[in-house]
């Protein structure tokens, strides 16, 4: 995908989200369930949990091409709940988590889309890290490697834009108890639902195999709104 293209493809994310959130309060409805952040009618029927990692390109192109049905047909209908589950593979999934889930809950989603369709013009930088760099990463204190990271990737920059100030960045990444938890929540995560790779999908609560993107994922989607 060409560049233009794919900055116009979060423009059209980002007025999903908008216009989803002013003709339903079901996309404004967003919670921590301890494991993810969800959004959408809690009574639904049909509940979608999405498993992405923020350095998996094939997540990016998901967002880009299911986020903004996802929203308009589906959540903001009220006839989805969506789970949207972190995967950590590195201490930069970490580093993004931390910051994407930074402060209040509504804040999330477009975070999360933030640095989905914006993960071009940074996955390049934390993929060919300097040697500087990669022993900064590589710091023994946690929060000191990820606002090494957040640094060096130009985050706490975009993050500035989302309305954040650098003390409340530094205050998320700070904390270690958190950063510990995401992991846990992925081992659990991939001993539930026998995740594989991402992104990967489960509706009610039942993976479903080989569905990693969104063509393959709405027949799936459209077929168990058929049974009720």
């Amino acid at each position: 995908m060409k560049l233009k293209k794919f900055f116009r493809a979060g423009a059209v994310i980002t007025a999903a989200l908008l216009t989803t959130a002013a003709t339903s309060n079901w996309a404004a409805t967003v919670s921590d369930n301890g494991r993810g952040k969800v959004i959408g009618n809690p009574d639904a029927k049909v509940t979608l949990t999405e498993f992405v990692s923020y350095t998996c390109p094939h997540c990016a192109t998901f967002t880009l091409q299911g986020e903004a049905p996802l929203q308009l047909a589906y959540i903001g209908t009220g006839k989805l709940m969506l789970d949207v589950r972190s995967v950590i593979r590195n201490p930069v999934d970490t580093t993004v988590t931390m910051l994407v889930q930074c402060g209040a809950s509504d804040k999330f989603f477009r975070n999360h889309a933030y640095f989905m369709t914006s993960q071009r013009t940074w996955l390049p930088i934390v993929r060919r890290p300097t040697e500087g760099q990669r022993q900064r990463w590589n710091a023994p204190d946690g929060a000191t490697a990820r606002k090494a990271i957040a640094e060096d990737a130009g985050f706490y920059a975009m993050m500035e834009t989302r309305g954040y100030s650098r003390t409340e960045l530094d205050t998320c990444l700070n904390d270690e108890a958190r950063a510990e938890q995401l992991e846990t929540n992925t081992v659990a995560d991939f001993a539930e639902f026998g995740i594989t790779g991402t992104p990967s999908f489960a509706i009610n609560g039942k993976t479903l195999p080989n569905v990693h993107d969104w063509r393959t994922l709405e027949p799936k989607l459209n077929a168990n709104f058929d049974t009720f």
